[in-house]
């Protein structure tokens, strides 16, 4: 089931997620719906909190840029109770980055280009690893969103007043987008 994206100026994204056990009430249904949401708005990633959930969930399917970037053929992985456990500032790298929950808006942001995670797969098998490039940033963009961050809260605060117009815009429903959403109450 395609799932409504929730836009800035909800709530629930500016709160803390909570970690999950695995008896959350149809995890894997959830996922599913994740991943269908993903799929039909034509994102990379989707964290919980971007359909109304306050809970430690993101999917991420970086299938679809694997004609540029053939490591990540079949890469679609979901990530529950996520943490950043470590960031390599030895390497830090500035690319643009869009929001499915900020439509229209994209800003260049700096981030480390390797980060150490720890998380569970859908089965609850613990992971702790180390990992780079686009993935890293990818992981990190959808885990900000756990701990109630926005891409925007990470670009300098001159970009942030350039762009303040459009996240007004954002809060008054004046914008375009080809995906299901949920705009905050005015």
């Amino acid at each position: 089931m395609i799932l409504p994206i929730y836009i800035y100026g909800q709530p629930v994204l500016r709160k803390v997620s909570q970690d999950i056990t695995p008896d959350y009430p149809n995890l894997k249904d959830l996922i599913a719906d994740m991943f269908e949401t993903l799929t039909a708005s034509d994102g990379v990633g989707l964290a919980a909190p971007q359909v109304g959930l306050d809970i430690r969930l993101a999917v991420i399917d970086l299938d679809v840029l694997s004609e540029d970037l053939p490591e990540y053929k079949d890469f679609r992985k979901a990530y529950v109770n996520p943490h950043i456990l470590e960031y390599d500032e030895s390497n830090v790298d500035s690319s643009e980055e869009g929001c499915l929950s900020v439509p229209g808006i994209h800003e260049n942001v700096k981030r480390p280009t390797r980060i150490r995670v720890k998380y569970m797969d859908e089965d609850f098998n613990e992971h702790d690893e180390w990992v780079e490039g686009y993935l890293a940033r990818v992981m990190q963009h959808e885990f900000d969103h756990l701990d109630a961050k926005l891409f925007i809260d990470r670009v300098s605060p001159l970009r942030r007043q350039l762009i303040k117009n459009k996240l007004k815009a954002i809060l008054q429903g004046r914008f375009s987008c080809n995906y299901r959403t949920k705009v905050a109450r005015k």
